[in-house]
């Protein structure tokens, strides 16, 4: 007996479409148009509070930190000699935040790629660039994943270049 060549041909393009349809009708299921309406308003306003801190950040008035609780954890993911979990803002800002920037001359000025949130989640993808003190401009490109509650950062989760971080952490001392 030979396959159905034809029957085979198709059988990617009818399995995606079943798939499609059970998983829209999952999404439906799950998720009432109040549910939606609820979790639209929660993401844009949770959208809207990361870009008006990442615009204080890029006009030196302020910035995503300041949107930490107290009892944030932020773990940076990876191989860079900053990676772990800091189990709280001031952890953070004194093993990480406050000797990172004094290592630069000039403050680091992000520009946003895009974000983007659910729910309570925001991710944000970015480039950050400044002078060193040693004047060599220190670039990387990060992807924060950030979980909010009443407007306040409680969860992160950063990635960038490892290799540009740490020549950067060790060539200069803060």
């Amino acid at each position: 007996m030979t396959p159905n060549h034809k029957f085979f041909r198709r059988l990617p393009a009818a399995a995606a479409a079943i798939l499609g349809l059970f998983s829209s009708n999952a999404a439906a299921e799950f998720k009432s148009p109040m549910q939606s309406e609820k979790a639209s308003e929660t993401e844009n306003r949770n959208k809207a509070l990361i870009a008006e801190s990442f615009a204080a950040w890029a006009a030196g008035t302020g910035g995503p930190y300041d949107l930490l609780a107290e009892d944030a954890s932020w773990t940076i993911v990876g191989n860079t000699l900053a990676s772990k979990t800091y189990p709280s803002r001031e952890a953070f800002m004194s093993e990480v935040i406050r000797p990172f920037n004094a290592r630069m001359r000039t403050g680091l000025k992000p520009h946003i790629r895009n974000i983007y949130a659910e729910g309570g989640a925001v991710i944000v993808f970015f480039d950050a660039s400044g002078e060193a003190r040693d004047g060599q401009t220190y670039a990387n490109t990060y992807a924060w994943f950030l979980d909010l509650k009443d407007g306040k950062i409680v969860r992160s989760h950063a990635f960038f270049d490892a290799v540009v971080f740490n020549d950067f952490w060790t060539r200069i001392a803060p």
